[in-house]
């Protein structure tokens, strides 16, 4: 005698609903993050998830722009499951998409960032909350470009082991000078903006607050948290997630490893603390799958990505008091 399963396999492509896990075997199936349906119809979507496969502005190792195929591949592993921390399924409350990948021409490097901006542009403007997957940390230039434009100038809270304020005249496509062009061109407030992990240093900081990772042991994670949500306030809020946050022993597939950085659980738990903030966007870059072992690298970014979400979702849900 058959059993009639709830869902068919392949949820990517076959879901009826855009709430909600698939429950279907986590080595088999097409491949979306969190088996999301893949749909470019933002009707009554509340979050669209969208990769950005692009490393031309890498100053070390590439292979970036294979961070959303990764990070997708290793969400799979975590759908039609409560999610920890927040005992329960975001997409019960979220409805969301995968929205596939930007579209651009590699040759033309030139116009990628007008590419990714105004197709970030036409998802915001449907209402539709914004999560993406780079991709090097370059990406997060116009996806500051097209929040700013519905927000107004964001706090930028920034995990990351460099500050990328590296002296540019507005013409570089370069990973390392992203937010000292954010600063100066008005799209972030440095005010409001602080940075965490930290272990370089660059000519200016462009008036952001930084925690170095030396000092995740002197403030404690709480103190970390505190720090944070002091400095950002009610203001719009954007989280960029370079995933070379991590020590190499959590994520030896980024671009540019630096010793001396955060744990998974460190980072997590600091993640998970802001949930008060007033996130408008977000997204987590630099996964390199090729310098990966056992997916290390991967599934960190994907649960950076998740408990992301989660804290949408808890506010979704009034059960986050702010």
């Amino acid at each position: 005698m058959s059993v009639k399963l709830p869902r068919p396999t392949d949820n990517a492509f076959l879901g009826t609903s855009v709430k909600g896990g698939s429950h279907e075997p986590t080595y088999g199936g097409a491949l979306s993050f969190m088996r999301r349906r893949y749909s470019r119809d933002l009707t009554d979507v509340d979050l669209a998830v969208w990769g950005i496969p692009f490393d031309a502005a890498v100053s070390n190792r590439p292979g970036a722009r294979f961070g959303p195929q990764g990070v997708r591949r290793a969400s799979a592993i975590f759908d039609g499951d409560p999610q920890y921390p927040f005992e329960m399924d975001p997409f019960e409350v979220l409805s969301c998409v995968d929205y596939g990948d930007c579209v651009f021409d590699y040759g033309r490097n030139g116009d990628i960032p007008g590419h990714i901006e105004e197709q970030a542009a036409e998802i915001l403007d449907s209402g539709t909350h914004l999560f993406s997957i780079g991709g090097d940390h370059f990406v997060t230039y116009p996806l500051l470009k097209a929040h700013a434009a519905k927000h107004g100038p964001m706090a930028l809270i920034q995990f990351d082991a460099h500050q990328d304020t590296w002296p540019d005249q507005g013409d570089r496509i370069d990973h390392g000078t992203f937010t000292g062009r954010a600063a100066r061109e008005g799209l972030i407030d440095p005010e409001k903006s602080i940075q965490i992990g930290i272990r370089t240093h660059a000519p200016e900081t462009c008036g952001l607050d930084i925690v170095f990772g030396y000092q995740m042991d002197e403030l404690g994670l709480n103190g970390v948290i505190e720090r944070i949500i002091e400095r950002v306030g009610d203001a719009p809020a954007y989280m960029t997630f370079d995933i070379d946050c991590l020590d190499p022993a959590f994520a030896p597939g980024t671009g540019t490893p630096v010793a001396g950085g955060l744990s998974s659980r460190e980072a997590l738990s600091v993640l998970r603390g802001l949930g008060a903030l007033n996130f408008v966007g977000g997204d987590v870059v630099e996964v390199a799958p090729a310098y990966d072992h056992a997916d290390i690298t991967s599934i960190a970014g994907a649960s950076v990505a998740l408990t992301y979400i989660g804290l949408l979702a808890e506010k979704r849900a009034g059960k986050h008091s702010c």
